[in-house]
């Protein structure tokens, strides 16, 4: 083989050694972009579906005045504390038990009898 021959071999060699980076560069930049829109497309939902469920959630949870003023309890006695401790901790249970038993309705599953009681009792 003559010396020209070696050199036209390594042209060839490195001309489709670059013609093979370039297509598996546009490969891989047309996958990219693919998974870019699909990415948009996900989070474009998800947000929507987060935003419906804090429109919902701020729709459901309206709250409730306040009864007692902040700093109040400096000066309330250890007795009374404890009363509004209870009675808040038995309306939390309460709304919590509400909340299950309408769930559990919404869902046609079968309802908890200790729940079916306490809410009887209240009225």
């Amino acid at each position: 083989m003559s010396w020209w021959s070696w050199i036209l071999l390594w042209m060839a060699l490195v001309a489709l050694s670059l013609l093979f980076i370039v297509v598996m560069g546009l490969k891989l930049w047309r996958d990219a972009a693919r998974t870019m829109r699909g990415v948009g497309r996900t989070r474009d939902s998800l947000s929507a579906h987060w935003e419906e469920q804090s429109r919902a959630a701020a729709q459901r949870s309206v709250p409730e005045p306040r009864t007692t003023l902040p700093g109040a309890a400096v000066f309330a006695t250890p007795e009374q504390m404890k009363d509004d401790y209870l009675a808040a901790k038995e309306a939390r249970q309460f709304v919590r038990r509400q909340r299950r038993v309408a769930r559990r309705k919404e869902r046609g599953q079968l309802q908890s009898l200790r729940d079916i009681r306490a809410l009887e009792d209240v009225g």
